[in-house]
């Protein structure tokens, strides 16, 4: 690994590897004092083109927790307001001995041509409706735990999938992993193309739901979504939204997942954000033991021994 900006060319090992050094790294979060050394010394940039708030914290937190020196940059105030394109800004950052560079843009593809024009390790924290790598592993980390496996689970992706870069993500991962995956959703919000990669579509979510071993619920992107995709918020939960007597479908022990962040009463009810069902809270902590390990990989840990 060099770069990570998609999950769909990583192997089944390398996401073991580090997921298993992303479990190692949730020790340091449970520490007293929680800095160590191994990056210190190292810069790392967060370019964040979209508003975030789990992922870009979560990216600062990793990097500081390792030791690294982290600067956050956004448009607002940056060259980009006064005209600059994003690769002179890319590559004036780059100028600036920085060791890697973490970005997240409304355009899918940016990380990978960043990748391409820059000498130092490019990570993608989500590229418009393409990809979502470090959520990816960080689901199905949270899924191992909870489960003790991937191998042989079944994993409901259910909502507004068509503008999902998560959903692209997660199916990545938990396919290579040896999970079965169904998607659900309204008919118009379900990319064409996901049979074609072993995934069970469907527009009805209780079919989607049936022996799921987890469930993992999308927000409506409705700023990535043009007017008139759904009738109304009211129909949209009747017949897709997360509810105590839809997830009767699923297994009873069935877990419930989100990437956030979560509209209540939209796409999943509060009785079961609130519930002990809910690994979200383990999502969120899980993700920066992921962005850590991530960073750890690619800007100093070397492969495993």
């Amino acid at each position: 690994m060099r770069d990570l900006v998609t999950l769909e060319n990583l192997s089944a090992q390398e996401m073991v590897n580090l997921l298993d050094l992303a479990q190692n790294m949730t020790e340091i979060l449970d520490r007293p004092l929680k800095k160590v050394p191994t990056l210190r010394g190292k810069a790392v940039v967060n370019l964040f083109f979209e508003p975030s708030t789990r992922t870009r914290n979560s990216f600062e937190l990793a990097g500081k927790y390792l030791g690294a020196d982290v600067i956050n940059v956004q448009p607002s105030g940056s060259s980009v307001e006064k005209g600059e394109t994003l690769w002179d800004t890319a590559l004036n950052l780059s100028e600036m001995a920085v060791d890697g560079i973490v970005v997240r843009h409304q355009v899918s593809g940016v990380p990978q041509q960043l990748a391409e024009i820059l000498d130092i390790p490019i990570i993608n924290a989500g590229d418009g409706s393409h990809e979502h790598p470090t959520q990816g592993l960080l689901d199905v980390l949270t899924l191992r735990q909870a489960k003790g496996r991937v191998d042989g689970l079944k994993v409901a992706i259910v909502g507004d999938v068509l503008h999902s870069r998560v959903a692209r993500s997660d199916i990545w991962a938990l396919i290579a992993l040896g999970a079965r995956v169904s998607v659900a959703g309204p008919p118009n919000l379900l990319p064409d193309t996901f049979e074609d990669l072993g995934v069970e579509v469907t527009t009805d979510l209780c079919e989607a739901l049936q022996d799921a071993d987890a469930v993992q619920v999308l927000r409506l992107q409705k700023e990535r979504q043009s007017t008139g995709e759904i009738p109304s918020l009211w129909e949209y939960r009747l017949r897709w939204g997360l509810t105590k007597t839809s997830l009767k479908c699923a297994k009873p022990d069935a877990i419930v997942l989100h990437p956030g962040p979560q509209n209540r009463g939209v796409e999943i009810d509060s009785d079961i954000l609130d519930s002990p069902r809910a690994w979200i809270l383990q999502q969120v902590k899980n993700g920066v033991a992921v962005r850590m390990a991530v960073l750890f990989r690619l800007l100093g840990g070397g492969q495993d021994e």
